[in-house]
């Protein structure tokens, strides 16, 4: 194998367990709670947390997948950009990470050194420091981190804490499994593929470092159950959502694959766990793909007081990937989510 080899396409967040899946499972799993652990999975939150002292929390996460794109450094930027999100989240800051390496022992290992390289460039943006990881052999490679971060305990982004009335706003755009696919197959151009690109691997750190300035109720980001999916999770059971499907931000020509079919295995399972949860007030299957579609390093979702929303969305409308209101939190009814 020469060094000019490619990785084959078949991961990303579309790799990811269905929701659900786990659940059976890890309500058999019992351990004794700790005070200290603030955050932990019965919540299905992005991180745990773990608080140190009064101003200082410890943030914890670890993501890791199998490539959605051929090129080997990109795949590590993505990957990596994914990974570190969890932090950003939370409302924290990241510290420092490990990498995750499966790869095959024939493999050209100059492949290997770009997704090393990839991931150390987002790794060194995001402000912490790679400090080392662990590798086994696999018959195919994946790639991520293992990342630390650290927030104050008393201004932590949980993913179940929104209030009746908030504002939901979006920080990148819909739709890069669904191009991503298609781009693998030849089906969509490569102006729509460099869109996606430039989506993943993009750091939601900057998002979040404006985030900071005002009362967020509530933040997830939207990775591997579609915007649907973490949405369901961000109501807690405790709400419902109504989504203006006139707003939502959505890459150039994910709509036009999607109508041609060209989704993901993901985004089909997102759509078979939600049933009975969504109410779509039009008929349109191709805007219904591109909200199940699974996403790989998507955006913040997060919900505020309506009275901060025009504001907020000024600053963060002076980055390059563009913010939108998509919705607003409402009293439980008897669908979790409408589309508007």
């Amino acid at each position: 194998m020469d060094s000019t080899e490619k990785l084959i396409v078949c991961g990303g967040c579309n790799a990811k367990l269905g929701p659900g899946k786990l659940d059976t499972i890890l309500k058999t799993i019992h351990q004794e709670k700790k005070a200290d652990v603030m955050v932990d999975y019965e919540t299905t939150d992005d991180a745990a947390i773990i608080k140190i002292n009064d101003d200082t929390a410890i943030i914890q996460t670890i993501d890791f997948f199998p490539s959605m794109v051929t090129d080997p450094y990109l795949f590590g930027q993505i990957a990596a950009t994914n990974a570190l999100s969890d932090v950003w989240a939370m409302g924290g800051s990241v510290v420092s990470a490990l990498n995750i390496v499966c790869f095959p022992q024939e493999m050209n290992q100059d492949i290997l050194k770009n997704i090393l390289q990839g991931g150390l460039e987002k790794v060194t943006e995001s402000g912490g420091f790679l400090a080392g990881g662990h590798s086994i052999q696999d018959h195919r490679p994946k790639y991520g981190l293992s990342v630390n971060g650290i927030v104050d305990p008393k201004k932590i982004w949980r993913n179940d804490t929104c209030n009746l009335g908030d504002d939901l706003i979006l920080t990148k755009p819909l739709g890069v499994g669904i191009i991503t696919s298609a781009y693998s197959v030849d089906q969509t151009s490569e102006d729509a593929f460099d869109g996606a690109i430039k989506s993943m691997t993009t750091l939601n750190k900057y998002a979040s470092e404006i985030m900071r300035d005002y009362p967020v109720s509530a933040c997830t980001d939207i990775t591997g159950f579609g915007l649907l999916g973490h949405l369901n999770e961000f109501l807690a059971d405790k709400y419902s959502a109504v989504i203006d499907s006139t707003s939502l931000p959505i890459l150039p020509q994910a709509y036009e694959c999607a109508g041609e079919l060209l989704v993901t295995g993901g985004g089909q399972r997102n759509r078979k766990f939600l049933d009975g949860k969504i109410n779509f007030t039009f008929d349109d299957l191709a805007l219904e793909e591109v909200l199940f579609d699974p996403q790989t390093s998507g955006g913040l979702l997060f919900s505020i007081d309506p009275k901060y929303t025009e504001e907020v969305l000024t600053k963060l409308n002076k980055l390059d990937l563009k913010s939108a209101k998509i919705g607003s939190v409402v009293e439980k009814e008897d669908k979790e989510i409408k589309v508007i």
